[in-house]
Formats: structure tokens, sequence, C-alpha cells
């Protein structure tokens, strides 16, 4: 009864292992999860905070702008009326004044510099974002390689397991040629050497897979297990000539949008300007002059000015900026052709893989019939374990191949998507 009760116990514990919840994840959840948890990404949101506030600010310039001011002052002397007249006292001003007053200009028209300024900020912002961009792409690239890099360890150990199968199997059916004298132990031996040679195999790989599965959890920030499933992508079909719409050209754009806008500025500061002014206040003496006394005054108008020493400068700060845009231009030619000249490299490699898979397939059918015939020869005492050990290895390194050059026309694809920016 006690017996029957540990079995029972036991039983739960290994199916409560058993029963451990496993994590599945496809390629794209990787991208996104690691796009979500990279530090950068965070910048995002505050250079669109700060640029609104940037932006906010250059055109509150055209809100009324208010100076309140104050003064008092003692002067040597005043102005006097320097004749007199008969009948009439004019009263001499004193020396010490004071004045308090507030002055109101509101902007009719700035020659576009607020405009010019909200598309520089706006195009600061662009370049930002554009270089955060730039090194997600990065981060894609280091998730294929490392999601890619598990699913050719599952492959190989769902191999390895095959090889064992096939090494087991040798070794029950010589065992018993062994025990009927048919076969040697030495026959027996090698196979049973070779079995463990492929269980080192199998921990050097299980351990390479817990390395790349720790790698990508720090990518995605969340915790993964040697129980995680990472689901095979789908093989995706490119032509050539695709168009490139990678970050860096949205990131030249940018920097256009941005000298463009300079330019902008450069043509502002030469073209006159007009505003709306109002001065209002209390001080002694008033505008009249002849009034010893505090008064409230206010002045108001339309002020023009045009600043024409701007001109000097004019002409090279134009210069530079069309130099500055040819340059950006140059940059773009060269990443296109860069870009153009990998893709190009990546198509041609595509169509080797799909051509060296066709291969490999031909050869396993190849190879497995002659471990097959090995396998005969070897239980019927024909051939040694060596010879049959030599068949089997060339099946699986035939195998393996395939699995290599599967897993690399899937990292050539979406490595390829990733260069042309889709």
């Amino acid at each position: 009864m006690i017996m029957k009760r540990l079995i029972f116990i036991t039983l739960l514990l290994l199916g409560s292992e058993l029963v451990t919840p496993q994590t599945q994840l496809t390629l794209e959840d990787c991208y996104e999860k690691a796009r979500i948890n990279y530090p950068l990404i965070k910048q995002k949101d505050y250079i669109a905070k700060a640029k609104d506030y940037s932006v906010s600010n250059v055109w509150n310039g055209y809100f009324p702008q208010i100076t309140i001011s104050g003064q008092a002052t003692y002067q040597s002397d005043v102005t006097q009326v320097p004749m007199a007249f008969p009948g009439i006292v004019i009263e001499r001003l004193t020396q010490d004044q004071y004045k308090i007053f507030a002055d109101v200009t509101q902007t009719i028209y700035d020659g576009g510099i607020m405009g010019s300024q909200s598309g520089i900020q706006e195009s600061i912002n662009e370049i930002d974002n554009q270089k955060i961009e730039v090194e997600l792409l990065k981060v894609k690239e280091r998730v294929n390689q490392i999601y890619l890099g598990v699913l050719l360890i599952d492959a190989q150990l769902i191999q390895i397991e095959y090889v064992e199968n096939d090494l087991n199997a040798s070794i029950s059916k010589l065992e018993a040629a062994y025990s009927n004298g048919t076969a040697t132990k030495s026959d027996v031996d090698v196979l049973r050497a070779e079995l463990l040679k492929t269980e080192q195999r199998k921990i050097e790989l299980s351990s390479s897979r817990k390395t790349y599965l720790n790698m990508l959890s720090l990518l995605i920030n969340e915790n993964l297990n040697e129980s995680t499933i990472l689901s095979t992508p789908t093989q995706i079909s490119f032509l050539a000539g695709e168009e490139i719409i990678r970050p860096e050209l949205r990131l030249y754009s940018a920097q256009k949008s941005l000298i463009e806008n300079q330019s902008g500025l450069t043509d502002s500061k030469i073209i006159p300007k007009a505003n709306l002014f109002f001065q209002g206040g209390y001080s002694k003496p008033g505008l009249n002059m002849f009034k010893n006394d505090f008064d409230w005054y206010y002045i108001t108008g339309i002020r023009f000015s045009w600043t024409l020493s701007n001109l000097y400068s004019y002409g090279n700060e134009s210069e530079i900026n069309q130099l500055n845009l040819q340059s950006i231009d140059a940059q773009t030619e060269t990443f296109l052709l860069n870009t153009k000249i990998t893709t190009n490299q990546q198509l041609q490699d595509i169509d080797k893989l799909k051509k060296l898979i066709d291969v490999d397939k031909s050869i396993i059918e190849l190879r497995t019939s002659i471990k097959q015939s090995a396998q005969a020869k070897l239980e019927n005492g024909v051939i040694t374990s060596n010879d049959y050990i030599r068949e089997l290895n060339a099946e699986d390194n035939a195998k393996q191949n395939l699995e290599i050059h599967k897993i690399q026309l899937l990292l050539a694809q979406y490595n390829y998507k990733i260069t042309t920016g889709y």
C-alpha cells in the first residue's frame, strides 16, 4: 500500500514537470519585442516631445511681445525755453524724472523666419528619429542571426536523434549476433563508442542552444528556457531591382529638408519686417515736456525695418547651403550603389543556396540507400563496424548540409529583406 502511494506521488511530480507551459515565438514576434525593449526606442518619445515644445516656442513669436520697464533718473540739466513771454510763466522742469511703462510689439510680417525655424525643428526631429531607426535595423540583423542559429541547432539535434536511433538499432542486432557467435565484441564496442561521440555532440549543441536563447532573451526582455519553441519562418520570394526603402534614405531626406529650411532662414534675413507697437506708461514729465507733473501717456504705430548688412553674407551662406545639399546627394547615391551591390550579391547567394538544397536532397537519397545497404552487410558480417560508421556519418553529413543550407537560405532571404528595408 505504501509503495503504491509512493508510485502515485512520483507520477504526479513527473506529470507536473511534463505539463510545464512552453513558450512559442515567431521571428516577427522577436523583431517587435526586441524593438520595444531596445533602450534607444525610449528616445523617440523624448525627441517628439522636445520637438513639440520647440516648435510651439517658435510660433509663440506671433503672440504679442510685452515688456514692462521702469526707471528713475537725475540729470544735470533739463530743457528750458530761452526767452520770457509777458504774462506767461513757464515752470522749469525738475532734474529728477520717473517713468514706468509697458512696450507691446505685434509681428505683422517677419519675412518667413518663424516658418523656417519651425521647419528646422521638424527636420532635426526627423533626423534624430531616423538615426534611431538605423540602429534598430541592426537589432533586427542580430535577431536574425540568433533566432536562425537556434533553428539550425534544433535541426542538428533532430538529426542526431536519427543517428542515435540507427546506432541503437544496429547495436541491438549486433549484440544478438555477438551472442550467436557471428560478430565480435570489438564490432559492438565500436558502435557504442560512436554512440557516446554522438551523445557528446548533443551535449555541445544543447549548451550552444542555451547560450543562443540567453542572448535572445536579453534582446527581447523575456525569459526563455530549453522548452522554448521557435517557429520556422516561411521562405520569401524576391525580385531583382526591388525598391530600397531603408531608414538611411529617410535620414538623408531629412538632412536635405534641414538645409532647405536653413536656406529659407538665410533668405528671410534679407527681407523687410513689419510690426505694430504700443507703449503706454506713467511718468514725470509725460509727453508734454512743459508739464512738470506725473501723467499717463501712450504711443502707438507701425514699425518697418530692413537690415541691409545681412546682404554681405547672403551669397556665401547660400553657396554653403547648396554645397551641403550636393554633399548629401552624393552620400545618397553612394549608399544606393553600395546597397544595390549588396542586394545583388544576396540574390545570387539565395539562388545558389536553392540549387545546393536540390543537390543535397539527391545526395541524401543516395547516402541513405548506401547506409541501408551497409547496415544489412554489417548484420550479415560482410563489413566491419567501422565501414558501417563511415557510411552512417556520410549520410549524417549530407543531412546536416541540407539543414545548414536551409537555414542559410532563410538567413539570406531575411537579410535581403532587411537590406532593402522591407
